[in-house]
């Protein structure tokens, strides 16, 4: 029926990872030598790093991250980095609730959505076809066609939970 994931640096194994990363700077490399522009090796650190971070990425914590590789990568490099990838279908732009833009891999992966808690920021990936079927048949009720769509749930974790439910009995 359906299957979550949990995203972050323990997502998948670090040579899926690498794999990834190669085949991303194939497909980048590519796409700008179609389009006449340069390939760096500042660009190649980014996306390096990018991938070997997994999950949702937060472009300031991939910009930290990059500079312990790199101090001389700036933070206009990164955004423009990410966009470039984003462009080329190499990752996917995601703007949750919090208003941060974070980004993911989009390489090879399937339609997707997302629980995000609200206390630890915490993003499970999940993909359920039931609800996928559901979707489908509404817009169809309504007779519109979905071009594309994302679904994402806002509420708190177990681990936030259950450190919130601490903190009552210690007060009480």
């Amino acid at each position: 029926m359906g299957r979550s994931r949990r995203t972050g640096p323990a997502e998948g194994g670090q040579a899926d990872r690498r794999e990834e990363s190669k085949l991303a700077l194939a497909r980048l490399g590519a796409w700008l030598e179609e389009r006449g522009l340069k390939h760096s090796r500042q660009r190649d650190v980014i996306v390096e790093t990018f991938f070997a971070m997994g999950g949702h990425v937060p472009v300031d914590g991939l910009v930290a991250r990059v500079r312990t590789l790199d101090a001389r990568v700036s933070v206009a490099t990164v955004y423009r980095t990410l966009k470039l990838l984003s462009e080329c279908g190499i990752a996917v732009p995601r703007r949750f609730e919090d208003g941060q833009t974070r980004y993911e891999p989009a390489t090879d992966r399937s339609h997707h959505d997302h629980l995000i808690c609200t206390g630890c920021g915490r993003i499970v990936e999940f993909e359920n076809e039931r609800i996928e079927e559901l979707q489908q048949r509404v817009a169809r009720s309504h007779g519109f066609e979905v071009d594309s769509h994302k679904l994402e749930l806002y509420g708190r974790c177990d681990r936030c939970r259950r450190a919130e439910a601490g903190t009552k009995d210690a007060r009480s």
